[in-house]
C-alpha cells in the first residue's frame, strides 16, 4: 500500500452540491437561497431562537421554578432532634407536638445526624430510621417498632 493509494470509504464523503452553474443546474443564479434577504448574503447567520430584534419566545414568557408537592408532606428528623421530646415514645404526633415538624408532615424519617442522649429508653413507633440512626438508638437502648404498611 502507497500513501498515494489511500482513498476513503465509499459513501463516507458526501458530495457537495455545485452551485451557480449556470440555469440548467437547477442551482445557478441565486444558489438556492432565493432573493434578497439575510439568509441570502454572505456571512448571513443569526443565532437559534432570534426573531428579527422582537424580543424572543424564551425571554417573553414568565419563568417560574418547581417545587414538588410531596416535598411538603415530608419531613427528615436529625438524631439530636429526638433530644427535645419529653417522653420516651416517639411518633409522628409526638414530634408535632414538640415542634420539631410541621402540623402539614405525614411521612417523616429519622436520619443519622447529630447525637442522641436520652438517659431513658425510647421507643420509636412507625417511623422509618436509616440504618445509621437504627445503630445508633439501638446502642442507647431504645427500641424500632414498624407495624406492615397495607398498600391500597
Amino acid at each position: 500500500m502507497r500513501l498515494n493509494t489511500i482513498q476513503p470509504a465509499l459513501g463516507s464523503k458526501k458530495v457537495g452540491k455545485r452551485l451557480g452553474r449556470g440555469i440548467g443546474s437547477g442551482k445557478g443564479k441565486t444558489c438556492g437561497k432565493g432573493h434578497k434577504g439575510q439568509k441570502a448574503r454572505a456571512g448571513g447567520f443569526h443565532k437559534l431562537g432570534f426573531e428579527g430584534g422582537q424580543m424572543p419566545m424564551q425571554r417573553r414568557i414568565p419563568k417560574s421554578g418547581f417545587r414538588s408537592q410531596k416535598s411538603l408532606l415530608r419531613e427528615e428528623v436529625r438524631l439530636s432532634d429526638l433530644n427535645r421530646i419529653e417522653g420516651d415514645i416517639v411518633n409522628l404526633e409526638t414530634l408535632k407536638a414538640a415542634g420539631i415538624i410541621r402540623a402539614s408532615t405525614k411521612t417523616v424519617k429519622i436520619i443519622a445526624s447529630g447525637e442522641i442522649n436520652k438517659s431513658k429508653v425510647i421507643v420509636i413507633k412507625n417511623i422509618p430510621v436509616t440504618a445509621g440512626a437504627r445503630t445508633a438508638i439501638e446502642a442507647i437502648g431504645g427500641k424500632i417498632e414498624l407495624e406492615a404498611q397495607v398498600a391500597g
